[in-house]
């Protein structure tokens, strides 16, 4: 079973390490491959946006980050393999990037997070080479904006850097749909939607500790941190109430 549909939102069944030699693949043959992250809450979001369906069913591949899909696709018997988080495949790209002296390009956050996230990573990860950075806010596709010229002018400037892995952080919706108006205009090879990674790297956010993310807790952890995200988070059993009681095709397998 090589994909299934959670909802209308295509997962595909595979480990991190398939991935992994995925992206080296594709790095070979110097070939772009978009990733995307789905987990519970942009499948949900994905139920009231249909653009937003769209824009994650046009990735390369949907890896499944966040174990509510991995409880939906064994109830539905169609389990899949493993949970592959955003954040670790992230931070397993920054170590293959390291070991093969790669060009790292981000896009995202606030300003300021980006070069912060950027001298951490030098710190910890001396061989990659950091092409480039830039704070997300400007302009462009991902705010209704598309072929800005403040827009233009930072893919010109990606372009010319030619990074081999492009981090787009803009938070979900909005970087998927930064990626897919201007995919084709972007030349670098690995192009990942990551959400909050930049964040993370650049010490703002702390990852849940390993009991959390082992006992499948990790999103209890960050509500205790952020209370404020319970406005968010309510859809996680309203997810697997439809998971319990929809139709047969909720969850299926694409041939």
């Amino acid at each position: 079973m090589d994909k299934i549909s959670i909802m209308d939102v295509r997962i595909d069944n595979k480990t991190m390490d398939e991935v992994l030699n995925i992206v080296e693949d594709k790095l070979s043959k110097n070939e772009q491959y978009i990733i995307f992250t789905p987990n519970t809450e942009i499948i949900m979001m994905c139920q009231d946006d249909e653009e937003f369906l769209n824009y994650i069913n046009s990735s390369d591949v949907n890896i499944p980050d966040g174990i509510g899909l991995l409880h939906a696709s064994k109830i539905r018997k169609l389990p899949l393999k493993e949970k592959v988080a955003g954040y670790d495949l992230s931070m397993n790209l920054l170590e293959m990037a390291n070991k093969k002296k790669l060009k790292l390009y981000v896009l995202g956050g606030k300003p300021g997070v980006a070069d912060t996230a950027m001298k951490n990573v030098s710190k910890k990860y001396p061989n990659i080479n950091i092409s480039g950075c830039h704070h997300g806010y400007f302009k462009g596709a991902h705010l209704g904006q598309g072929g800005s010229a403040e827009e233009l002018k930072i893919i010109e400037e990606i372009n010319k850097q030619e990074p081999d892995i492009l981090f787009i952080g803009f938070g979900a919706k909005k970087q998927e749909q930064w990626i897919g108006y201007n995919k084709d205009k972007i030349n670098a090879k690995i192009i990942i939607g990551n959400g909050g990674t930049l964040d993370g790297l650049a010490g703002n956010v702390k990852r849940a500790p390993e009991i959390f993310i082992n006992l499948g807790l990790e999103w209890l952890y960050r509500l205790l941190k952020e209370p404020k995200r319970i406005s968010r988070q309510i859809v996680l059993p309203i997810f697997m109430i439809k998971i319990l009681f929809g139709n047969k095709n909720i969850v299926k397998e694409i041939k």
